[in-house]
């Protein structure tokens, strides 16, 4: 029933006009949502029983996206009538009750159409009950789910692996890009006997490593070692460098000790502390190094003043005739390509990567070069397109395209003075270049033949189109796990564009998830639209009332360096909008643990899902078109 300032103000002919008017448009979209393909899914497509309303949900507000609403919800809350926000789980019903709202204010007769529609408990039943499937059961603490990385060394640690689920892990995800399916295996094993020892249920979630685009190897060059003391602004030594001196790498004292210098077991047996040692560095630096502390394996020294060591560098021991040794070795230093605006960068089909080579007078005559070996990019990019490296650290505009190689124009570093680091192993983003790549490669088959004995659940990398889903449900299929648990990640510009039609395939699954991969997310959409993106995706699944994983980067200060940023704690406490949230390693993952549990209770009394504006959604189109 109208409120009596609302009968009160339906005597304003103005107000009477306006809410006449909101009225026809909404009864147009509802007659839009009941029919046709917003209301029908589409013929053979096949779709589980418990999603057979979640569906039909999508489809309606879908087709309400498609409208600019922002008019409309500004309208609406002018007449004191629900502006729709946070409808998304119950679309249909919301448009109707609102239209009853305003046939009450305008003393209209309701329209008699006679349609199912999933209203705002059952939406929220469904979409609980999706989550509980797929992730387990919400944790008696906080509303919703932390999903924990397991770093290589959770292997061999189960006491680790424990302390992850005594601080709240409620899901362990194993990523199959770095080990193998015995250590898979046997990380899987570690977190189901822990929880059974501590009474607390946890998911394993294994993450298949897709396709992904990645520099080759570069060539190493010449062995050189540089050490160097700490200093303070002023320039002056606060802690000098202190370094191993062993007869061998197996003789490093510290096994986290990266810093040494390999020299003979004879000459270093006739050290001891309080020794002065002399050498001329690799650029002819004279520097003295002081022996502090020795044993069986050999010794520290210390060092006030910068030096370059590489193999076959002459160390005297100052007070002992003849007591001279050449270095044999120093350790490999992981090879780079530094590079800076301005500059060219091949990108080439195989071989190693090389720095830039220079004439007499510093003119490039060969410009730095890095491999690629994804034979589809060279054939699908297009010169103007845009190309990032590195989590966007770097980009450039691809100038020139050959069978074996890309001639790249770099435009951007984030490095300070112009320059910056390219290493092998760091990611490519083409967010502009139509590649085509199937998301399962034969890495991943082999990994899915592990999960499906071991694991709850799968997360399918890189997830772009209907047909990768397809792909994925076949493959389990053939395993006969159809029942395992399925996660897509959406972390290309083309999976975000396919997602209404990917939800509606992977709704064929009864266990069903949505990771929201911020990483490559934010360099393939643009950081500055990364938090409207991930807005919309979040819409979107609530909508199909599938569960959502918020990832990557979340408290990744705090795991990696035991402090986090203010930017990071707001970050992860808008986590709660998701079902899940997830953590990746670090040495001070057990903290980052602590840390987003407690968030979460916290917000869990702010927060419930999406109540913001409604424009129009470009990616609201016709799925399946």
């Amino acid at each position: 029933m109208p409120r009596a300032n609302d009968r009160a103000s339906i005597n304003d002919p103005k107000r009477a006009d306006d809410a006449k008017s909101v009225l026809r448009k909404l009864l147009d979209i509802q007659e839009q949502m009941q029919a046709g393909d917003c209301a029908r899914l589409p013929d053979g497509l096949p779709i589980d029983r418990s999603y057979e309303e979640s569906a039909i949900n999508l489809l309606g507000y879908l087709c309400l996206r498609r409208h600019e609403l922002r008019p409309l919800q500004a309208q609406l809350t002018g007449l004191g009538v629900s502006s729709l926000a946070g409808c998304e789980a119950h679309a249909l019903s919301a448009v109707s009750k609102v239209i009853a709202s305003l046939c009450s204010l305008t003393g209209e007769a309701p329209p008699n159409r006679q349609v199912a529609e999933v209203d705002l408990a059952r939406g929220r039943q469904l979409l609980t009950s999706h989550t509980e499937v797929l992730l387990g059961a919400v944790p008696a603490e906080r509303p919703v789910r932390i999903m924990v990385t397991l770093p290589d060394q959770a292997a061999d640690d189960p006491i680790m692996v424990r302390d992850f689920l005594q601080q709240g892990m409620d899901c362990a995800r194993i990523n199959c890009a770095h080990g193998d399916p015995e250590r898979w295996r046997r990380m899987a094993e570690h977190v189901r006997s822990g929880s059974k020892e501590l009474g607390r249920a946890c998911k394993v979630v294994m993450d298949l490593a897709g396709p992904k685009l990645r520099t080759g190897p570069i060539d190493s060059g010449p062995s050189v070692l540089k050490v160097k003391p700490e200093r303070d602004k002023y320039g002056r030594v606060t802690e000098p460098a202190r370094f191993w001196l062993a007869s061998d790498q197996s003789g490093v004292d510290d096994a986290e000790q990266s810093t040494w210098v390999e020299l003979p077991d004879a000459w270093l047996s006739e050290l001891a502390c309080g020794d002065k040692l002399r050498l001329r560095d690799a650029r002819g630096s004279k520097r003295s190094l002081k022996v502090v502390d020795s044993n069986a394996n050999g010794c520290w020294v210390e060092l006030h003043k910068t030096a370059y060591f590489t193999p076959r560098i002459k160390i005297k021991a100052k007070g002992k005739k003849g007591s001279c040794a050449k270095v044999l070795r120093v350790p490999p230093q992981e090879p780079y390509l530094e590079l800076q605006q301005g500059e060219t960068l091949l990108l080439t089909r195989d071989g190693v990567g090389r720095a830039a080579q220079f004439d007499d007078s510093g003119k490039v005559t060969t410009p730095a070069s890095i491999p690629c070996d994804v034979p589809e990019l060279f054939r699908d990019a297009q010169p103007g397109q845009p190309i990032w490296f590195d989590d966007g650290k770097i980009g450039g505009r691809i100038a020139a395209v050959a069978d074996d190689q890309l001639e790249i124009s770099i435009d951007h570093v984030s490095g300070s003075g112009g320059r910056t680091k390219l290493r092998s192993e760091k990611g490519i983003n083409v967010p502009e270049t139509d590649l085509q790549l199937a998301a399962l490669i034969e890495n991943d088959l082999e990994a899915m033949r592990v999960a499906v004995t071991c694991a709850d659940v799968i997360e399918l990398s890189f997830a772009n189109t209907v047909d990768d889903v397809q792909a994925l449900a076949a493959e389990l299929k053939k395993l006969g796990a159809e029942d395992i648990g399925v996660i897509l990640k959406i972390e290309t510009r083309k999976g975000f564009e396919n997602l209404p039609s990917m939800l509606l395939t992977g709704m064929h699954f009864p266990r069903f998830g949505v990771m929201i991969a911020r990483g490559d997310l934010a360099v393939e959409t643009g950081f500055e639209r990364l938090a409207e993106v991930q807005e919309e995706i979040l819409c979107l699944c609530e909508a199909a009332h599938v569960p959502v994983v918020w990832a990557t980067q979340v408290l990744e200060t705090l795991a990696k360096k035991g402090s986090p940023s203010r930017a990071e704690i707001t970050d992860a406490a808008m986590g709660v909008r998701a079902e899940c949230v997830m953590l990746n390693k670090g040495p001070h993952i057990l903290q980052a643990i602590r840390t987003l549990d407690d968030l979460l209770r916290r917000m869990q009394a702010h927060q419930h899902k999406n109540r913001g504006l409604m424009r129009r959604l470009n990616v609201a189109k016709e799925p399946f078109d």
